[in-house]
């Protein structure tokens, strides 16, 4: 008998998903220009370095397949916000992006189980100081997409633009 998937411990997030991509698809490209503060990178590079950081915590570093599909094949290196704000990314490129990075969630919360969360990952470029377990690296998934949620409501808020509700 095969071990259920961990979907149950990560219940909220395709309703965070489906927020997310629903109030992404609704701005325009002034409003994905928006800069929650001096320093930050504008929306549409915070929306596309977390759907980018999926592939790469996932992809790339968990060993989940799927990179392939997505806008990021080659996550760790080719990011927009980390390694490229030339290029603004519209509403549609950012939902798209979205949509085939959540499918690498949804894989990793259908088959992943318990037993596998405690499986030390080692990336030869880490070295031995930099172990961490597949549960952390899904953790901390899980999280960023929440901190950049965080972050396209302040800079909505301070526009007196809609926010995206979590809690409803």
């Amino acid at each position: 008998m095969s071990q259920p998937g961990i979907r149950a411990a990560f219940s909220t997030w395709p309703d965070f998903n489906e927020r997310l991509r629903t109030r992404v698809a609704a701005l325009t490209e002034e409003q994905l220009a928006l800069v929650p503060g001096p320093g930050r990178w504008p929306l549409w590079a915070s929306i596309g370095h977390l759907a980018c950081q999926r592939v790469f915590g996932l992809c790339d570093v968990a060993g989940a397949p799927g990179a392939a599909e997505s806008p990021f094949p080659n996550a760790a290196w080719n990011c927009p916000g980390d390694d490229d704000l030339e290029h603004p990314w519209s509403a549609d490129q950012l939902v798209g992006a979205l949509d085939a990075t959540f499918r690498i969630v949804e894989e990793c919360l259908d088959t992943w189980t318990l037993e596998s969360l405690s499986e030390v990952i080692r990336h030869p470029e880490w070295g031995n100081d930099h172990e961490r377990t597949r549960g952390a690296t899904l953790e901390r998934c899980f999280a960023h997409d929440i901190w950049h949620i965080a972050e396209l409501n302040e800079a909505l808020g301070s526009a007196g633009l809609e926010q995206i509700s979590l809690w409803n």
